[in-house]
């Protein structure tokens, strides 16, 4: 099934996004390779695709997991959430209707 896995950032948190970012980026990329990733990426602080030192207030990443605990596990292990990019992390099932 897929899940929805809702972050939200702390306050002034672009420093440790940047210090965490690679290997963040590794596991979701793991994900695309298995073919279990249909999106993921940040929520700019600004309208605007590079929002520069405004940074950003969290990250939607939808991914096919097993089960909703399987899926609560992957987002603890974010190397975000151990380097204290994340206030909160939401993980809820997901209903893929379109496209």
């Amino acid at each position: 099934m897929w899940y929805a896995i809702i972050s939200e950032d702390v306050a002034n948190s672009l420093d440790k996004r940047k210090s965490a970012r690679p290997e963040h980026l590794a596991r979701l990329n793991r994900l695309k390779e298995e073919g279990r990733l249909l999106i993921a990426g940040p929520c700019p602080a600004v309208d605007s695709e590079d929002p520069g030192d405004a940074g950003f207030t969290g990250s939607l990443v939808v991914a096919e997991f097993p089960s909703l605990e399987e899926a609560r596990a992957w987002a603890d292990a974010d190397p975000f959430v151990a380097a204290g990019v994340y206030a909160s992390v939401t993980v809820k099932p997901y209903k893929l209707v379109l496209p």
